[in-house]
């Protein structure tokens, strides 16, 4: 072994507390990049995959009921390379061992099994056969919330008439990776599922022999789904068609594609800011070891090792902990990648989610890891390399002297010897001084933003579930009805309150802009359901016109007081002019409202509604739920509370597992930035120290020197923690956001006050530990002159 490298074992030994902190700081930020990118990775190939395999449709539309013939000039339309009809339906069920009704939608399958869009994939099970209308296909969520088994049934309500459904197959479809009830946005898969029925008992049992009600296509290469969508709407807007769209609007897709883009988000803002804490400790450190060792570095280039020589080696002191870290980082990384795919393969239906690794995310760490300890050890390296033999074998030359704040005579009666002699350090090194406090403040700061998703969801259910939606039940019609039926609702045993509502699909333009949007009209928002903004406050219907929420105004381009165009998709789609009287922040979704009445006059078809909000009896909601299972003409029900507890119970796992992460990767790092400022400044006053021990200053009191501007520093980083993790947090939430949902800007106090307490923690754990190293002290050692 050279000299060199001797030299650079026996000193990363000597140092080895320190080189492992950096060690462990390089590690969290590589395990996160790592991690975050193999995730973002798998679930993009995941869904690529899946969507190939199981021919996921291009362009979707829903009519009220078009002839089969139709089919075929779908075929001209330039750019359409397959199309699809089947018949959708959505039914009351009746499932063994759960009292209130659920819901279903059945989805239309060739009798046959055959390559068809939107394909399903059967994870156990076998295939429907032809002749038994009875059999299904059941979503795999579903059958899995309420423990059924291939074989078993359930009972629903199809077109008014009851029919057993007998479970045959297990499966899933690139259509449903989300699965969510029609107009939610929180997955109940207990009483929500998807099942999949023969198309000739489908046709039979709905009327629809000859006709389908749900039409996707696949485009071919390079053609302009735009211009397919307009001429699929020329053809079928007599056929009540709600209007085509393209797979960006289909909900499954935007979910799935939102999430792993806020992957990528968070892909650069965690590493980033571990690197950077890396490169400051690397640059200390180093800075510190090169002034030390100012008299060996003369005597190596004396003896006659290059410049290059040197500056390699004392860059090894930052390739070293480096690359120790970003091996450790890549393994974790990979582990975490593990764990954090299983989660999402408890939000997302794949057919197959599987974690891929690629060397990609290897090199990547590497080239990281490597550009960190450059940067960290450059400052350093040059100064070895610039500095003469002559001149480095003096000392430093002294700090020019100069009174500090508590220097002056007023304050050398009041303020005792140790707190001087910390704000005069604290005032000859601010800037390094001020870096500290930035890099603790970093630690604070990740705490935040990694409980400020817990908070903005605990924000959203107060809101959907507690302010907006205060019905036990939403019973949803499968198609408009009188207002009478809403009525006979209100009349049975057990219902406590009722409102109704009605749903108006239409097309909402504005200059160039257009955009399909339900238009809802309400009775009135201060009963079972409300209008509240992102920030609790409640809003009132306009006397005319149409409320906006501020994403769907923005999409559309307007303000209060313009004026648009609505074409209503059903019926006689009349078209009419109305005025947008005002917006409102709502976090979930994009909606329109208006007063019911003045809805019923722009459509001319009044006294229609869509369903119906309900308040129960509890003591008689078993006779109410067995009654709505048997009505004919409710096409589902949820269940608000119901659907609250479900959400809770699956993001209960990834919040607490997310949490607990970044907690312990805050905590290394506070750890690593207060530990290692205290070790050096010990390295570096370690003979001031000692001559204060000598001429009569106790432990105690060289301690609180010490560690008391280790204090100093992380007293003041924790509100500047606070700041910078409001912000960091309010950059994700615009980086988050998307027309599905918006992330409150919203913190708790027990935030701030975990925050707090964690890097209390960690600088006393810290503190203790060089406390320790301080109390062994060798005062005759460091007091010798060197030679």
């Amino acid at each position: 072994m050279k000299p060199l490298n001797r030299k650079l074992l026996r000193e990363l030994l000597h140092m080895k507390g320190q080189m492992l902190a950096v060690a462990a700081v390089v590690a969290c930020g590589i395990s996160v990049f790592v991690s975050m990118s193999s995730v973002e990775y798998s679930l993009r190939l995941s869904k690529q995959t899946y969507y190939s395999q199981y021919r996921f449709a291009d362009v979707f539309m829903q009519v009220k009921r078009a002839p089969s013939s139709m089919i075929d000039l779908v075929r001209t339309i330039d750019g359409v390379a397959a199309v699809r009809t089947r018949i959708i339906a959505d039914v009351t069920l009746d499932v063994a061992g759960l009292d209130e009704p659920a819901s279903g939608r059945l989805v239309s399958i060739p009798e046959k099994r055959r390559q068809v869009l939107n394909d399903v994939f059967l994870r156990e099970g076998r295939y429907i056969r032809q002749g038994h209308p009875e059999e299904v296909i059941a979503s795999e969520t579903f059958m899995d919330a309420n423990g059924l088994k291939l074989g078993d049934s359930v009972g629903a309500v199809i077109n008014g008439r009851w029919k057993e459904l007998r479970i045959v197959g297990k499966g899933l479809s690139p259509e449903y990776i989300y699965e969510v009830q029609p107009g939610a946005f929180f997955p109940d898969n207990r009483r929500f599922g998807v099942f999949w029925m023969g198309r000739d008992a489908m046709d039979a049992s709905l009327d629809m022999t000859g006709a389908f009600n749900d039409l996707s296509l696949s485009l071919t290469h390079g053609a302009s789904e735009k211009d397919v969508i307009q001429r699929l709407d020329q053809l079928f807007s007599r056929y009540g068609s709600l209007g085509a769209y393209g797979r960006g609007e289909q909900l499954s897709d935007r979910f799935i594609s939102d999430e792993i883009k806020q992957l990528g988000i968070q892909i650069t803002v965690l590493p980033t800011i571990f690197l950077a804490v890396a490169i400051f400790l690397l640059n200390i450190v180093l800075r510190r070891l090169v002034s030390t060792e100012r008299d060996q570095i003369a005597v190596l280039k004396a003896v006659g090792y290059t410049n290059e020589e040197i500056g390699l080696h004392y860059l090894g002191f930052a390739m070293v902990p480096v690359v120790v870290g970003a091996l450790a980082g890549t393994g974790l990384g990979a582990w975490l990648g593990v764990q954090l795919t299983g989660i999402y393969a408890a939000f997302y239906n794949f057919s197959e989610l599987l974690y891929s690794f690629r060397l990609r995310e290897v090199a990547l760490s590497v080239l990281l890891s490597l550009g960190a300890a450059v940067a960290g050890a450059m400052g350093a390296v040059r100064e070895s390399v610039a500095l003469p033999p002559a001149e480095a074998m003096r000392p430093d030359a002294p700090v020019v002297y100069k009174p500090g704040v508590l220097d002056r005579q007023a304050f050398q009666k009041k303020i005792s010897v140790p707190v001087r002699i910390i704000v005069r350090n604290l005032e000859r090194r601010p800037w390094k001084a001020a870096l500290s406090v930035l890099m603790i403040a970093f630690a604070v700061a990740i705490l935040i933003a990694g409980r400020y998703s817990y908070d903005a969801v605990n924000h959203i259910l107060l809101v959907e579930f507690s302010q907006k939606h205060r019905e036990d039940l939403t019973v949803l019609f499968n198609e408009s009805r009188p207002r009478s039926v809403s009525n006979d609702l209100a009349s049975l045993t057990g219902v406590l309150q009722q409102e109704y509502y009605r749903d108006e699909p239409a097309r909402l333009r504005f200059a160039h802009r257009s955009r399909r949007q339900s238009i809802t009209g309400l009775q009135h928002v201060d009963g079972l359901r409300r209008l509240v903004d992102a920030r609790n406050r409640s809003y009132s219907l306009p006397e005319n016109g149409l409320l906006l929420t501020t994403t769907l105004a923005g999409i559309l381009g307007v303000s209060p007081g313009d004026t648009l165009t609505v074409e209503f998709l059903q019926g006689k789609r009349h078209t009419a002019r109305v005025p947008v009287a005002g917006t409102i922040d709502e976090l979930l979704g994009l909606s329109a409202y208006i007063r019911l009445d003045e809805l019923d006059m722009m459509t001319r078809s009044p006294g229609l509604v869509s369903g119906s909000y309900l308040t129960i009896d509890g003591k008689e909601a078993d006779a109410l739920f067995s009654k709505l299972k048997q009505m004919p003409g409710v096409g589902g029900t949820s269940m608000l509370k119901a659907m609250q507890k479900s959400f809770e119970e699956l993001i209960a796992r990834s919040m607490t597992t997310s949490t607990v992460i970044l907690t312990l990767f805050a905590a290394v790092l506070a750890f690593a930035v207060v530990y290692n400022g205290a070790r050096i400044s010990l390295s570096e006053r370690s003979r001031e120290l000692s001559s204060l021990r000598v001429l009569g200053m106790t432990r105690r009191e060289i301690a609180l020197i010490l560690l008391g501007e280790q204090a100093i520093l992380t007293i003041v980083a924790i509100p500047a923690g606070f700041l910078i993790g409001i912000v960091l947090s309010v950059m994700l939430a615009l980086g988050l956001s998307s027309e599905l949902y918006r992330m409150p800007v919203i913190f708790s106090s027990v935030n701030f006050i975990f925050a707090l307490a964690v890097i209390v923690m960690v600088a006393v754990v810290s503190s203790l530990m060089v406390r320790f190293r301080l109390n062994r002290l060798d005062l005759i050692a460091v007091l010798k002159t060197r030679e």
